[in-house]
């Protein structure tokens, strides 16, 4: 047993480093395109018009990221971000336009909805045994549907003033809706890093055999997981309902691809085990600034696509390898017969095994 706490803590520790390495290289890389682009426009970049719009939408790139890392640190995929995000700001929309509800009572609901969703797609999950790749692919066909029928062929745009005004403030040119995401982003951390539950989490995603003989739950893990993605999607969906002008049948048709990169990037292994908020909120920002260039340069979207895809595919392949030699490299270090697994002393096995990012 003490062999394998001591392989535990080598391994987490790497990965420690690993995550930090991660986020160092992508905040020289968020540096130094935000002051490339600045220096490119002549210095229009850095004027506060600029950075308000700049900044207001970036907020919801990174609540969808943050969206899909939940998913990831159990292991799971959640193919639904966008279609759920989409139908969740159409709901408001129509609920304030169409319904005349108050902004506060459509927000919530809002979600609430996507919460629910989130919740009865983890326990669906739990249930059936079906994997969560087929689940949430299913999932997000119902909600483009339930998308279209909430706003069909037009453009809802008619409701609240007062939310939209909040979308579009910007104290300090510093909007409110990035602020939200900021925050949403802080109390994650919070709850990943300094909470039982969130430690559970990763137990689970990252070694569930270990996590179910510490007495831990993993189906358990799996719902509060797809339950955490939900809220963040649902936060996400109001973000994207108060910045734009108006609601459709396209909102979140573009989000599959960036929920996935900006974790992926930011560190977060797709086996589970691991979260990188702030590598999470970094990526998602040079994502924005690649995007900003596209608009800036008039660049083909289609290579803006397919770089930030092989910039993915090379993460995932890079961090597949890195982790390889990581085990070559305990097993050589290590080779003991293992002794007999003790439940008294698992827990500390499981936290060690998967460092938090």
């Amino acid at each position: 047993m003490t062999t394998i706490n001591v392989r535990g803590a080598r391994t987490g520790a790497a990965l420690r480093r690993l995550s930090r390495s991660a986020t160092t290289t992508l905040l020289g890389v968020a540096v130094i395109g935000y002051a490339a682009l600045g220096v490119a426009s002549s210095g229009s970049f850095f004027d506060g018009p600029s950075v308000r719009t700049f900044l207001q939408y970036l907020a919801t790139p990174i609540l969808i990221g943050l969206a899909q890392m939940a998913a990831l640190c159990v292991g799971q995929l959640n193919l639904a971000v966008g279609a759920l995000g989409g139908f969740t700001a159409c709901l408001m929309g129509v609920l304030m336009a169409d319904s005349g509800v108050p902004a506060p009572v459509a927000v919530l609901a809002g979600v609430l909805a996507a919460t629910l969703v989130g919740l009865v797609t983890g326990l669906f999950i739990v249930a059936t045994r079906i994997n969560g790749f087929i689940v949430t692919l299913g999932t997000m066909t119902i909600l483009l549907g339930a998308q279209y029928r909430l706003a069909g062929t037009r453009t809802v745009d008619g409701y609240s003033e007062t939310l939209k005004d909040l979308g579009r403030a910007a104290p300090s040119n510093i909007p409110l809706v990035f602020l939200v995401a900021l925050a949403s982003a802080a109390l994650l951390a919070a709850f990943m890093y300094r909470t039982i539950a969130g430690r559970r989490l990763l137990a689970a995603g990252g070694n569930p055999l270990a996590a179910r003989l510490s007495g831990i739950s993993t189906d358990r893990q799996i719902v509060l997981a797809h339950t955490v993605s939900g809220l963040l999607v649902g936060i996400a969906a109001l973000t994207a309902t108060a910045s734009l002008p108006g609601v459709n049948r396209s909102v979140g048709g573009d989000w599959l691809l960036p929920s996935f990169a900006a974790p992926i990037i930011g560190g977060v292994a797709l086996n589970g085990g691991t979260v990188a908020v702030l590598g999470t909120v970094l990526a998602a920002f040079v994502m924005r600034l690649i995007d900003a260039a596209r608009a800036q340069f008039s660049l083909d979207p289609s290579w803006v696509n397919f770089l930030i895809g092989l910039v993915v595919l090379s993460t995932v392949v890079g961090g597949r390898v890195h982790r390889t030699r990581l085990e070559k490299k305990s097993r050589a270090q290590g080779r003991v017969p293992s002794a007999p697994v003790d439940s008294g002393r698992t827990n500390a096995a499981v936290t060690n095994t998967r460092g938090v990012r």
